[in-house]
C-alpha cells in the first residue's frame, strides 16, 4: 500500500437481521461527566469500584466500553455511574447500549456462566434520584413505533414517565427503579428485534429547577 492510500471500510458483507457476531453478546458504550473541578478523580474512582471480572472492559479519551452477557453489562455500568455518584456533584452520564448489529463480530468479549450479578450486592442498597432521556432505535423491522410504544407504555405502568420530548421520552425516579426499567427493555427488545439500540442521558443533582 502506498503511504498515502486511504483504506476504506466496507460492510457489503453484513445482512440486515443477521447478527455479526454469533456469540450472545451485548455492548455498552459510556462516558460520564462530573461538573466538578474533581472530575478525573470523580471518573477514576467510579470505574475502579466496579467489578468487571464477567466483561470485556476499555477505557480510553471517549469513554468506556463493556462488552458482554447482558446482565453483566448492565450490571457493570450501573455500578460505574452509582459509585461515580456524589451527593453534592451534578453529573451527567451518555450511554449507548446495542445488541445484534449486523457489523459486529465475536471479539473483544467475556461471557460468563455465573447467574448471580458481580456488583449487585455492593450497589443495591444505593438510591438516588436521576433523570434521563432515552431513545430506542429498533432495525431491520417495519413496525418499530409500535415496539417503542409496548415500551414506553410500561415506564407509564411503572410510575417513572414523566413525557415524551423531542427525539426520546423523559424518565424520572430512583436510580435502582430506572436500571431495573432499562434491564426489562433490553430484554422484551432481544425477544422481538434482531438488532436495536438504545440511547440513555443520564443526569444527577441539576441545579436546573424543576419544571
Amino acid at each position: 500500500m502506498e503511504k498515502n492510500e486511504k483504506k476504506y471500510v466496507t460492510y457489503g458483507s453484513c445482512c440486515p437481521g443477521t447478527p455479526g457476531a454469533k456469540k450472545d453478546i451485548t455492548t455498552c458504550c459510556f462516558m460520564l461527566a462530573p461538573m466538578t473541578d474533581r472530575f478525573v478523580d470523580v471518573i477514576l474512582e467510579g470505574l475502579k469500584k466496579v467489578d468487571t471480572s464477567r466483561v470485556w472492559t476499555e477505557t480510553d479519551r471517549m469513554g468506556t466500553t463493556y462488552r458482554g452477557r447482558r446482565d453483566d453489562v448492565i450490571d457493570a455500568v450501573e455500578a460505574c455511574f452509582v459509585h461515580a455518584w456524589q451527593r453534592d456533584v451534578h453529573m451527567t452520564m451518555e450511554m449507548t447500549l446495542t445488541k445484534g448489529c449486523p457489523g459486529d463480530s465475536d471479539c473483544d468479549f467475556k461471557l460468563s456462566d455465573l447467574e448471580e450479578k458481580a456488583n449487585a450486592a455492593g450497589i443495591r442498597d444505593i438510591h438516588f434520584p436521576a433523570d434521563c432521556r432515552w431513545s430506542l432505535y429498533p432495525l431491520g423491522t417495519d413496525q418499530y413505533m409500535k415496539g417503542i410504544a409496548d415500551v414506553v407504555n410500561h415506564s407509564i405502568d411503572l410510575g417513572l414517565y414523566r413525557r415524551t420530548g423531542h427525539a426520546g421520552t423523559i424518565l424520572q425516579g430512583d436510580v435502582q427503579d430506572l436500571f431495573a426499567y432499562f434491564s426489562w427493555v433490553f430484554r422484551w427488545c432481544e425477544q422481538h428485534f434482531s438488532h436495536f439500540v438504545m440511547e440513555i442521558s443520564w443526569s444527577v443533582n441539576s441545579p436546573t429547577p424543576e419544571e
